[in-house]
């Protein structure tokens, strides 16, 4: 994805998450994030909404702490999230194209960074305030999981600080069977090293695959979705030890 194709991903999650977190009202339990309500969900996302913007915005080349969250609730709670959203896309948007700024995982810019983790942040948060409503969550389109799975296993689990690991080598495949998007995650001692490729690799077995449209494997893999939402194939265990270490936190 391009980053006008992610900023245009992240204007659409935004209203989605509030349209949701209205629905289900500020009080309701949010079963993806255990312990929080709807109002904990709001208060996390927008202060990273305001975060992200002071790196576009202000051009910071160091970690800047976030400004705290807001002690809000009800409407005003909802109309503060909403301009923080707004403000977010509007300095995406008006951004230059050569910004320098501080990001945490590899990209091919700076603005790239920002516009594909805040697209990202957001689409999965939106499933989150839609897991509080009786319909559950709604789709996620292929481009934007496949996008997201990238993310998700090149950039935040190709760190030192994954905690996916095993013992000995493993090997477990990720294949969308939508977008024809295929990643290959070696397991072992150290953090995950992933290749993405395109079609059916030959001649490489693998331990575990986890094949589906691309959008439900994004969820899976977020933990957002259970682990009989995509196919599972070979040893179910990595699945589990995916499942249990894989969680990417706010600190």
């Amino acid at each position: 994805m391009r980053i006008a194709e992610h900023i245009e991903a992240l204007e659409a999650a935004g209203p989605g998450l509030a349209e949701a977190a209205a629905g289900a009202g500020p009080d309701a339990e949010v079963p993806t994030c255990p312990g929080w309500r709807i109002r904990d969900l709001l208060r996390h996302v927008t202060t990273v909404h305001r975060w992200a913007t002071t790196y576009v915005t202000e051009g910071h080349t160091a970690y800047h702490p976030d400004g705290g969250q807001p002690a809000l609730d009800g409407d005003e709670l909802f109309a503060h999230y909403r301009e923080g959203h707004a403000n977010l896309v509007a300095a995406l948007r008006a951004a230059p194209e050569d910004l320098e700024c501080w990001t945490f995982l590899p990209a091919p810019s700076p603005l790239a960074f920002w516009a594909r983790r805040q697209a990202h942040e957001t689409a999965v948060h939106r499933v989150d305030a839609e897991s509080a409503l009786p319909a559950g969550p709604g789709p996620v389109a292929p481009a934007v999981g496949a996008d997201g799975i990238d993310e998700l296993l090149n950039a935040f689990h190709a760190r030192s600080r994954s905690r996916v690991r095993t013992p000995g080598p493993r090997t477990l495949r990720v294949r969308a069977t939508d977008t024809g998007d295929v990643w290959t995650v070696r397991l072992s001692a150290d953090a995950p090293r992933t290749e993405r490729t395109t079609g059916s690799p030959a001649g490489d077995p693998v331990d575990t695959e986890l094949s589906g449209p691309a959008g439900s494997l994004y969820l899976a893999l977020w933990n957002r979705l259970p682990e009989d939402a995509v196919t599972v194939t070979g040893d179910a265990s990595l699945v589990r030890l995916w499942r249990e270490k894989s969680a990417i936190t706010w600190d």
